[in-house]
């Protein structure tokens, strides 16, 4: 399966949109599904169902910080890079998807407020773009990753 599947398939198994992205690159950052889970799981819902940066980008950039990111507080020029690298995959997502904001995504869609997550139903799934989001988002890093 490739990445998108996988992304794809872990968000309809009930993984939010980040961990669905992060948990579909396991293979290539190295982190396992627990904490993988648990490092993303913050960022569904656009941080935590307030609706902010689609938790789908959220997990994307972690991946990108996995694989391509620095370390080095000192070193200027790589963080001049990974800051470019992130603003690459947020313009290509963004021009795939029209933004990266949770809310805007959503637009259109009735949605609950507040912090309890709404049941996984096939409701739930027809009215909303996020596993194709999902996959769109792992696409684009496929397409990116070295």
């Amino acid at each position: 399966m490739s990445h998108s599947e996988i992304a794809r398939q872990l968000f309809l198994d009930g993984y939010n949109c980040s961990q669905a992205v992060l948990c579909a690159f396991e293979d290539v950052t190295g982190l396992d599904r627990e904490t993988a889970a648990k490092l993303s799981s913050s960022f569904g819902g656009g941080m935590g169902r307030m609706r902010e940066v689609c938790g789908c980008v959220s997990g994307a950039l972690m991946v990108l910080g996995m694989v391509c990111g620095y370390d080095d507080p000192e070193d200027h020029e790589a963080k001049k890079d990974h800051y470019a690298l992130v603003q690459e995959f947020a313009a290509k997502f963004r021009e795939e998807n029209g933004s990266i904001i949770c809310r805007e995504l959503l637009e259109g869609v009735k949605t609950t407020s507040g912090g309890e997550p709404e049941a996984r139903t096939d409701a739930y799934y027809k009215k909303r773009p996020c596993p194709d989001l999902v996959a769109c988002a792992a696409q684009i890093l496929d397409q990116m990753l070295p």
